[in-house]
């Protein structure tokens, strides 16, 4: 497999991370209620564990 078939097949998972991350941050961001944690615990979670960070925030970080 060639490094451009790779990249391609890793391209949507690539743009999906970087989408729930730009989200996330901006929700983060905006908001000041967290069900769990404060803003920078957050930020640094969402930034620092790319793919679940994100998912995480939104399952159980995001406030009322």
């Amino acid at each position: 497999m060639e490094t451009t078939e790779l990249l391609l097949m890793l391209l949507p998972i690539i743009l999906i991370q970087l989408t729930l991350m730009i989200v996330a941050v901006i929700h983060i961001l905006r908001h000041d209620n967290f069900k769990v944690g404060n803003k920078a615990l957050w930020l640094i979670i969402v930034i620092f564990i790319n793919l679940i960070g994100p998912i995480l925030y939104f399952a159980i970080g995001r406030g009322e």
